[in-house]
């Protein structure tokens, strides 16, 4: 006679299906290419190792070894091409090495190459890797027909054990390398900033000054010829022209304004952030609390408690560009705005608040993504506090350099 009972739901193990997911197979994918890959990881580690050290005695083995650790980075880039596709590990690659011609020669690049941590990590991961692909390749394999009630925990905790070893063994050197990586990505930045900006200034001089410029020359040129048989005519034209003259002088200061304003240069933050707000469409209060006294210091130097000139051309630019967003994006509701420009510590403080709708976001096309990436270029910051209906408060952070 056969007894049955009814299980409650709430006690019933997770069906198969459902354990058996698609990370589940994709980790067990990983486990089992464990070894094949280990064994020639582990051969080519073992090979390299003993030649290169066996002929280290001789003007060979130094090279040899180099080129060896050259070869064990391309097998940590596959190894985590691998990690990345089966186990979800995003681990950066390491900054590769430069070659001989900008590691300043031959030796040079032969004493980098020997001591590179990332091949020699990869080497030790190739090394340690044989016995663990063997446990990982039996377990994976077997438990597909001995051990597949559990075999989904099992696989698991492997699957760990494996992200560890490429996060710790695989990934770059230390803070160092994600720095330099940091360093050459705001290179980047740095550099695509100023290519747009040239092509801004070459396009408002082209279609703004040097218009009015040429079309300034040919009304003289004609008010030339008319000089004698319409005297009246060519006064008509040179007072067009002269007109021309104010417009065309009106845009260069503009665009010299929008590059370096001189108001900077003279006389610092203060007078030139209190210029930028006075063309904003709300009121705006300045308040600029700076070191020592910007303009005529006591003791003769002007350039006391000011920051370097690209940091207070850079701070100059984000309070224009946030005004500049206030002006369009605050609202008719708003009241007013306030700049605030302070030193703290090592760190130059520049905060922008208004009183309008809000609901600015650096994803939202107000510019506030560009001068994020302009801050990160220089190790700044830019945090947007934003809620609907409250205000917009934009703090910015630049790092201190004294004016040398």
């Amino acid at each position: 006679m056969t007894l049955s009972h009814a299980v409650p739901d709430n006690d019933r193990p997770p069906p198969v299906r459902a354990v058996f997911s698609a990370v589940t197979w994709k980790e067990i994918a990983y486990l089992v290419s464990n070894l094949p890959l280990a064994i020639v990881g582990f051969v080519y580690a073992v090979v390299m190792v003993s030649t290169a050290g066996g002929l280290s005695v001789t003007a060979v083995g130094i090279p040899l070894l180099a080129c060896g650790l050259y070869l064990s980075r391309q097998l940590g880039r596959l190894d985590r091409a691998r990690a990345r596709g089966l186990l979800g590990v995003r681990v950066d690659e390491p900054t590769p090495i430069p070659g001989p011609k900008r590691s300043g020669g031959f030796f040079p690049w032969l004493w980098t190459s020997i001591k590179d941590p990332v091949g020699w990590r990869t080497v030790l991961y190739q090394l340690i890797r044989l016995p663990w692909g063997v446990l990982t390749f039996t377990v994976a394999l077997t438990g597909l027909f001995v051990l597949w009630p559990v075999l989904p925990y099992l696989v698991r905790l492997m699957a760990n054990v494996d992200r560890a070893m490429v996060r710790g063994l695989l990934s770059p050197s230390d803070d160092l390398e994600r720095r330099i990586a940091e360093l050459e990505s705001d290179r980047g930045v740095v550099v695509d900033t100023a290519a747009a900006d040239l092509r801004r200034i070459e396009r408002d001089l082209h279609d703004g000054a040097q218009a009015r410029l040429v079309a300034l020359a040919m009304g003289l040129g004609l008010a030339k010829e008319k000089l004698l048989e319409d005297p009246e005519g060519a006064a008509a034209m040179v007072d067009e022209a002269h007109g021309e003259v104010k417009l065309a002088l009106q845009e260069l200061r503009d665009l010299a304004r929008g590059i370096h304003p001189a108001v900077l240069t003279d006389r610092g933050l203060d007078a030139a952030l209190s210029s930028v707000a006075a063309r904003c469409v709300v009121p705006v209060k300045v308040a600029v609390d700076l070191p020592g006294d910007p303009v005529g210091d006591p003791a003769g130097d002007p350039s006391r408690g000011r920051p370097a000139e690209a940091i207070e051309g850079i701070a100059y630019f984000v309070v224009s560009e946030l005004l500049q967003n206030v002006s369009k994006h605050a609202g008719p509701g708003a009241r007013g705005a306030t700049v605030e420009v302070w030193r703290a510590g090592a760190r130059l403080m520049i905060r922008v608040s208004d009183d309008g709708r809000g609901g600015a976001s650096p994803s939202g096309g107000s510019g506030l993504a560009g001068l994020a990436e302009r801050l990160g270029a220089v190790d700044g910051v830019l945090v947007v506090d934003s809620p609907a209906g409250v205000g917009t408060v934009v703090t910015a952070e630049l790092p201190w350099r004294d004016r040398g």
